[in-house]
């Protein structure tokens, strides 16, 4: 068999992909983000309860950050050594020894390297998952499989965070239900009969190149890196800081990705249907409302900053998926790649400087400093957009791609 046979032959077995086989790397996923979204409320609530400053959550968030840049830029040669499957358990065993470690006592010195290792496995782990459902499935429903994989990724984050109403932040029990659904997702992985892709191409990072394609496209992946870090990142660690209790921080965190799945579909939608800068630029100016709400009312009743919170983390994670929308919309088939390479880089580093910057300000401001940050960055980048549609013209329709819904808190994929 030459090799056009055995690419005809890849082909053919990619479209005959069972269902069960891709289901369970998304099943899998999702219950690893239960165990993230529990974690995500369990440090800065278990930090507060001990009576540890905020800057401490900060810092352990800005590691986490930290960790998941250097996994953005080494897991490709990870899974060139030892391919999909190898390198999916490998970031699994480094989750759960960052859990194990969180278990084994308040030490927010150590809880840093712990996050770091976390962030860089779960950023390796979500780039071998979208690689992987990339290769497995056809271009007629990946657009779909992969709306699934990030919904049931925000559902599953959303139901770990509800989980910390009923822990007991005075033992490690978080920690190891963390672990134990890391562990358990583990098994739809070990014994998936899904084929492993082949070895991926280096891509290499070319922001010159990715911002002559799309200036829109870049600077959302610098804006939305560090908003997603402000909001969801920083939120627990304000709602602690202001006295909310352990019941009210987890029900907060429970509502924030309902704004994911309640606003990425019209505002899809619309973009599909005019310039998305339009979009983009309404959506950032719903982040600059909310994001000045959230401080008009903080501390008000928990239903009220519960829907303020919804309405602003929809809005900015809605800002992620659009900008990547418009950016592939620009690129050639040629440019993917570079253009891919090049966002996630941009959304990493973005997601590492700003928690830093938040943490600083916080330790002179208080926690309320992470919302004037990122009214900031919300504010900048509508600005920038709406000088981009006076110097630029739209792309003309029937030439743009379809919208799919993302989610902020995932590594853009990079395209095989």
């Amino acid at each position: 068999m030459d090799q056009q046979d055995d690419v005809t032959a890849a082909d053919e077995e990619g479209e005959r992909t069972p269902a069960i086989a891709v289901a369970g790397v998304i099943a899998a996923m999702a219950l690893v983000a239960v165990g993230n979204g529990l974690m995500f409320g369990y440090i800065p609530v278990s930090l507060g309860a001990a009576g540890y400053a905020p800057t401490w959550a900060g810092s352990i968030l800005t590691g986490l950050s930290a960790g998941g840049l250097a996994g953005c830029l080494l897991t490709g040669t990870l899974v060139r050594r030892v391919g999909h499957a190898r390198a999916y358990l490998v970031f699994s065993a480094l989750i759960v020894l960052s859990n194990a470690v969180i278990g084994a006592g308040t030490y927010p010195l150590v809880w840093i390297g712990a996050r770091a290792l976390y962030g860089f496995a779960i950023c390796g782990m979500f780039i071998v998952a979208q690689s992987w459902l990339n290769d497995a499935v056809g271009n007629d429903i990946r657009g779909r499989v992969m709306a699934i994989f990030y919904v049931a990724y925000v559902v599953g984050l959303g139901g770990g965070s509800f989980l910390l109403r009923f822990v007991d932040i005075s033992n490690a029990e978080a920690p190891l239900l963390g672990i134990a659904f890391n562990a358990i997702s583990i098994l739809p992985v070990g014994l998936t009969r899904l084929r492993q892709p082949p070895a991926p191409r280096a891509a290499s990072v070319a922001l010159a190149r990715a911002w002559r394609i799309s200036p829109v496209g870049v600077a959302g992946m610098l804006a939305v890196g560090g908003l997603s870090m402000m909001i969801a990142g920083f939120a627990p660690i304000h709602a602690t800081a202001i006295g909310l209790d352990q019941q009210e921080v987890a029900t907060l965190l429970f509502a924030m990705p309902l704004g994911t799945l309640l606003f990425q579909i019209p505002f899809g939608w619309i973009s599909d249907r005019t310039d998305r800068r339009f979009v983009l630029v309404a959506a950032s100016l719903l982040v600059v409302v909310a994001g000045l709400a959230a401080s008009r009312f903080d501390g008000s009743a928990l239903p009220i900053m519960v829907a303020i919170y919804i309405v602003w983390s929809g809005a900015s994670e809605s800002i992620y998926s659009l900008a990547n929308a418009h950016a592939s919309d620009r690129a050639s088939k040629d440019d993917l790649v570079a253009l891919s390479s090049s966002m996630l880089f941009a959304w990493s580093l973005s997601g590492f400087v700003v928690p830093g910057i938040g943490t600083l300000l916080t330790a002179v401001y208080g926690t309320q400093a992470f919302m004037y940050v990122a009214i900031v960055i919300a504010a900048a980048y509508s600005a920038f957009v709406l000088w981009r549609l006076r110097t630029s013209r739209a792309v003309p329709a029937g030439e743009t791609g379809a919208f799919s819904p993302m989610a902020a808190q995932v590594p853009p994929s990079i395209d095989p």
